[in-house]
């Protein structure tokens, strides 16, 4: 399926892929979408990343979407390139995924028998492999906005700006009424074969207001089983992962509406 390209075609120039056919969707505009159900905001699968960037409902109701998709690529690639492209390539560095993962978003993919939904928890299968079957087209992302008030920080560390993460962190925070952290949300990118949602670390954050919490949590985003390549070993992985996850934690709680 040929949307955006701008993984795509990469992946045929460089002989990773060898479809026999592609399928140009782009004529299906009704899956180029943003939509505020009240609940819930919509995107469709073929909505350009670059109308994400320059939505009002995402910047007001999705603000970690809205701060990660600048890191995606440059001007020429959002142009191009759509929400539901990135998050069928799964790329581990990928943006858009870990913000899926981040803020719990929900899959609908489609075939001539019908829709399903596929939690983001259980939406990779494997190294840049998506749980779809081969007759599924994905069309729906629903994001589940965080309550008002909550605080957000999606940081990445890249060798230039719009090369692909070495690591990326992002991060949600909502307080409870006694002014503690209820509710916490940590995803690492680009330390595994996909998105790693870190439940442990969420764990230490809860009930408390920061500060020896945030050490603590950094700290266990640290410990991750991180991949080594012929460019950066896990090491490096691992103490990006702690000290991102420590500014990320900090930014976020500045965000936070008191």
């Amino acid at each position: 399926m040929l949307a955006g390209g701008q993984s795509l075609m990469a992946m045929l120039n460089m002989r990773f892929a060898f479809p026999d056919h592609l399928v140009d969707i782009n004529g299906l505009q009704e899956l180029g979408y943003i939509r505020d159900d009240g609940s819930a905001v919509h995107i469709g699968a073929l909505t350009r990343q670059r109308d994400v960037e320059f939505s009002q409902v995402v910047k007001d109701r999705l603000p970690l979407l809205a701060e990660a998709i600048l890191q995606v690529g440059h001007r020429q690639t959002r142009n191009r390139g759509t929400v539901g492209g990135s998050l069928c390539q799964l790329d581990p560095a990928a943006e858009i995924p870990s913000v899926a993962m981040a803020m719990d978003a929900v899959i609908t993919v489609a075939n001539q028998g019908g829709t399903r939904q596929i939690a983001m928890t259980d939406f990779p299968a494997g190294y840049m492999t998506p749980s779809m079957e081969p007759d599924e087209l994905l069309t729906d992302i629903m994001f589940t906005p965080w309550p008002a008030g909550h605080g957000w920080s999606f940081l990445e560390y890249a060798r230039r700006h719009g090369d692909f993460a070495i690591v990326s962190v992002a991060v949600l925070l909502a307080p409870g009424a006694d002014g503690s952290i209820a509710r916490a949300s940590i995803t690492l990118g680009g330390v595994g074969s996909g998105p790693v949602r870190m439940t442990d670390a969420e764990a230490l954050l809860v009930g408390s207001r920061g500060n020896a919490a945030f050490d603590a949590a950094a700290a266990a985003c640290g410990l991750i089983d991180a991949s080594s390549d012929s460019y950066v070993p896990a090491w490096y992985r691992q103490r990006l992962a702690r000290v991102l996850t420590r500014r990320a934690l900090d930014t976020a709680l500045s965000r936070i509406a008191r």
